[in-house]
């Protein structure tokens, strides 16, 4: 009969018998096993082991960041509205393993019955991998124009992956508030 089996039967003098000598035994060999086991294990191998899972998945990162080819290409867009007008910021990031070629990146701002404002256009032959771009060439003011109407942003990115060509396309509706940020992505694409 185990332990919960005589506390269920709340039978104390059950309780109180000694173990037989086939439990002691069975006891003092599991003690024996666990003494043994516990002696191999000592700190030195838990630190060779660690040590061992670390490099393993630092050279899973490293291969599944730079070895393996992959496209993945982001755009982070801050829209900031105020007295003088608007101002978008961008940066375009290429998180992908390979570089990214001949990329045109074509920036809209629009009102809100699609006519087109000001327009910005970047060229760049290539972008290395894990490389983001940003400065005064991805930044497009708007001067004069009401702060109080909804306007669009249209973002158009095109570049040469691998000798394949990818257009990317997003739109962004502004004006509610004085700051917008956005982030758009292209699916991951292994090659």
């Amino acid at each position: 009969m185990g332990l919960i089996d005589r506390l269920k039967s709340n039978d104390i003098s059950e309780l109180s018998e000694s173990p037989s000598d086939k439990e002691t035994e069975a006891a003092h060999e599991i003690l024996e096993i666990v003494g043994r086991k516990v002696q191999i294990v000592s700190p030195s191998r838990v630190i060779f082991a660690s040590l061992a899972i670390l490099l393993m998945f630092s050279a899973m990162f490293v291969i599944g960041n730079w070895i393996v080819p992959y496209n993945k290409t982001s755009i982070d867009v801050v829209y900031l509205q105020g007295g003088p007008g608007h101002v978008v910021l961008v940066e375009i990031d290429n998180q992908g393993s390979r570089s990214i070629e001949e990329v045109t990146f074509d920036m809209r701002f629009l009102d809100n019955s699609g006519v087109e404002i000001v327009r910005s256009t970047y060229y760049t032959d290539e972008i290395p991998a894990h490389t983001s771009i940003a400065g005064d060439e991805l930044e497009l003011l708007v001067e004069g124009s009401s702060v109080w109407d909804n306007y669009t942003i249209e973002l158009s990115l095109e570049y040469t992956y691998r000798s394949e060509t990818y257009n990317e396309r997003f739109t962004h509706e502004v004006g509610q508030w004085t700051m917008e940020l956005f982030t758009d992505k292209t699916p991951i694409r292994f090659f």
